[in-house]
Order: C-alpha cells, then structure tokens, then sequence
C-alpha cells in the first residue's frame, strides 16, 4: 500500500500513487456534537515514476466553525421584502436570524453585506419544519446576492428555498460561507453562481437545484479563462438536474478554480455535462469523487486536467461517459481511477492524452455498448494504464474483459436504473493494487483490489447507496 515517506513544507509525500481515505457516508453529517469532519482532502503529493506531482490542500465538508452555536436568536415574522432587507442589514456577528414560513418577494436589487467572525458567525434559516421561500415579481435582478459589494466572510444561509428572479442565488466577494440545504429553481439565468469574483472557501452542501433558466446552469463557479476563481471550497451532497437551457451543466468549475473538493453529489438530466471542471492553472488539483452522474445530452462529466477524479459512477451519456481534452487550458496531470462508467457511446475519451505529464487511467470499469471502452482520438503515449475492466472496442493494454450489465445489481443503458454494485459473479478482481483507492463510492473499505467505483457488499460491510438527498440533516443551529 502507501509508504509515508515524511513532509516537505506542510505536504506530506507518498511513495507511491496516493488515494486519501474517504470516510463513511455516516460520518460526513453526523449530529453536531461529533461532526468535527476529518480532512476531506489531505494535502498530498503523488508520484509515479515520471508523473508530475500533484497537490491537493485541505478542505472539509463542512466550515471550522459549523459547530458554533449563535450568541442570540431572532425571530422574523414581517414578510415583506424591505422588512427583511432591513433586518438582515442589521445582524451582527454571533446573530441568527429565523425566518417564520411565508413568500417574502424582493423587488429590488438585494445584497447582502453582513460578515460574522470565526468564533461568531452570522446564520439567516428557516424555522424548523417552515417552508421559507424568497423570490422577486421579475427577472430584471437576481433573487439574492452576497458580497457584491465588500467581502462577505462567515455566513451560513439554510433551509431557504429560492426562486425566480435572473440568477437565485449569486456569490461575490465571499470567503467562508456557507450555503446549506436551500432549494433553488425555476430560475431566469443560473440557479447557484459565484462567478463576478474571487472566491474562497466556499461549503455549498446539501443543496437541491434545478430548472435554472438562460444557459440553465447549476452551479457556474468561477469565470472564463481565470478571470474569477474559486479555491479551496466543498461542492458535496447536492441533488442537482433538469439542467437544460442554452447549455445545463449541472456543476461547472471554470479554468484557474483549484484546491476544490466535488464530492458525493447527485445529479442527472442536464443539457451539458453532468460535472464539468476545467484546470487549475498549475495550483493545487481539484478532487473529484464519488458523484453519481447520469442522463446527460453531453458527456456525463468532462474535466480538463489537474484534478484526480476516482470513485464515480457515470451512466448514460449522449456523448461519452467521460471526456477529457484541452480546452481553456492543457490537459495534464489527470488521475482516473476506480470509477464506473456505462455508456451506450465510448466509456473514456482521451482527445488530448497524449504525449502529457501525469496522465493515469486504472482501476476503472468502462463499459460501452457501440462505441470503445477506451478511445484516445490523438494516442495515449505516455499514459500508465492498469487494471482496467472493460466492454467494448478500442485499445485492450492495461484492460481485462467484462460481460456486460449482468456484472452489475441493477443498471440500464439509459440510466433509469443505476445500482452499479457488482454482483459476485462480476469479473472484476482486476485491479492494480498500486492505484487502488482506500474505499469506495459508498465509503466501504476496499478489502480486495476490484476494479470500478463500487466494491462487493459481501467483501465489505455496506450495500451500495446514492448519494444522499438533502433530507438526511441534522438539527438547525
């Protein structure tokens, strides 16, 4: 397995290609008093051979200070939109403010300004059991907006649902805030963006988001080319599709964004890719794991480089299950590994693998029905490939046969069905043990080297779970 070899100026270094332990789905929202989250991403640096390394900082689930219980609690009743302007303005830090069940509607520009501190966040809820709804008469301003003006740090925004308006809910100049079990949809432009600054730390978990109007987007997090970025935040256990418009991603991650965990979210029928996620720029990658991506009029999750993407499973897919190439930056220093990909076209495409640092591509399972398991457009050289289990044409190195979907408990090729937990009979004891990920898609412990996202329940201790809607919660602050 993995050898510490020490640590160089706050990165620990591996001696081999390192795969950090994910932990149990029970453990990632457990009650307050012991959700002190361990790193979701360890700072790490991989080394294969002549494989550039890679580093990843540390994020968390959820912000340092999730834990912090308010220093006073005030309850809104007034459900016109000015009276709840008026009483956000006025929340220092420690406050949270309850808003009572009701449609407050805001009809005009609205910004949120009001920052709390480490040890005394501000939180605006919902009252436990209330369906609190915001919204405005048109689409001329977005439904809401934080920090568009000055910083914005140490908020909590929870249990609200958004609608209307351009975009739901927009992020400027935001650090530490964290947006929380809110439902967002039928949207005039994008539901979620963060995209007309710089951003970090960010905690957008829980989330449910849909039906965004314009180009239609989930999440647009971060700007074209690096003109904004997003750093070192958590995008996890959002439910997010319908996502069509002029171009639908479910989450899109733009070019220069680093250091950012895309974790255990769910998210199905978009007109683009389910994921999308550009490159870093040469900062710390992006970690991408244990999504379920499925019903895509696009690729089912397309990332350009610098990320390691390990323990998803992608089904159904217009284009390819997976899609890698140059786009607003070069493709290098890409890790796919142990995910599960079933696809009526390619499984993996590689337009611009070849010749590239970093490029490793194992312990996945990669099923097409007409097209190849594996298609490299521009060659692979240079590619470690290993440990792969695969259905269909296109190049067999590094690769065993599969059967077909009686491999697995329930999966259809259009993704109707989509329970990739293999059944015993699976071929699927392939997997190189130099690459193989301490757990799986559902956080079991991987007790044997199986090739894909999902490993056998009866060589673990769980059965195969989605990732969780936004229902399984704790208690409010």
């Amino acid at each position: 397995m993995l050898q510490t070899l020490g640590r160089r100026g706050g990165v620990i270094v591996f001696s081999k290609q390192v795969v950090r332990r994910a932990l149990p789905l029970e453990r990632m929202f457990a009650p307050r008093s012991c959700r002190r989250l361990a790193a979701v991403v360890t700072a790490f640096v991989v080394y294969l051979g002549s494989v550039t390394t890679l580093q990843a900082t540390e994020t968390r689930y959820s912000p340092e200070w999730a834990d912090i219980a308010p220093r006073r609690t005030i309850k809104h009743t007034d459900r016109s939109g000015d009276a709840l302007i008026k009483a956000v303005a006025a929340l220092e830090p420690g406050d949270q403010l309850v808003l009572a069940a009701g449609t407050y509607s805001v009809d005009r520009l609205w910004n949120i300004n009001v920052s709390g501190t480490a040890e005394a966040p501000i939180w605006i809820v919902a009252e436990e059991g209330a369906a609190v709804i915001i919204t405005r008469s048109d689409a001329k301003q977005n439904v809401l907006n934080v920090g568009r003006d000055d910083p914005v740090h140490h908020l909590c925004l929870r249990d609200l649902e958004i609608t209307g308006g351009s975009h739901g809910l927009r992020l400027g100049r935001c650090s530490e805030v964290w947006v929380d079990r809110c439902h967002i949809h039928h949207t005039g432009s994008v539901c979620l963006s963060a995209n007309s600054a710089d951003t970090r730390r960010l905690f957008l978990t829980r989330n449910h988001i849909h039906h965004g109007g314009g180009h239609g987007e989930g999440m647009y997090l971060g700007a074209n080319h690096g003109e904004y970025v997003m750093s070192e935040s958590v995008i996890a256990r959002n439910h997010i599709h319908d996502c069509r418009g002029d171009q639908g991603d479910g989450i899109e991650v733009k070019q220069g964004s680093w250091g950012n965990l895309i974790a255990e979210n769910d998210v199905h029928d978009t007109q683009y890719p389910c994921i999308t996620v550009y490159g870093t720029a040469g900062k710390p990658v992006n970690v991408i794991e244990r999504n379920l991506c499925r019903r895509s009029a696009d690729h089912a999750m397309q990332v350009q480089g610098e990320a390691v993407v390990r323990n998803n499973v992608l089904i159904a897919a217009a284009g390819s299950g997976f899609a890698s190439t140059d786009h607003q930056g070069r493709t290098i220093n890409l890790q796919f590994v142990h995910n599960t990909v079933i696809n009526t076209g390619h499984a993996f495409s590689g337009g611009s693998w070849n010749g590239r640092q970093g490029m490793l591509l194992a312990n996945n399972v990669l099923y097409s029905r007409d097209k190849n398991a594996l298609h490299f457009a521009n060659g692979s050289e240079g590619v470690v490939i290993a440990g792969n289990v695969v259905l269909g044409a296109g190049p067999k190195a590094g690769t065993s046969p599969g059967r077909g979907l009686e491999d697995f408990t329930g999966v259809t090729w259009d993704g109707a069905a989509h329970n990739a937990e293999p059944v015993e009979t699976a071929p699927f004891d392939r997997a190189d043990p130099a690459y193989r990920t301490d757990t799986d898609f559902a956080g079991r412990v991987r007790a044997e080297a199986v090739s894909g996202a999902v490993t056998r329940p009866s060589r673990s201790t769980r059965s195969f779970t989605e990732p969780p809607k936004n229902d399984a919660a704790p208690a409010k602050s």
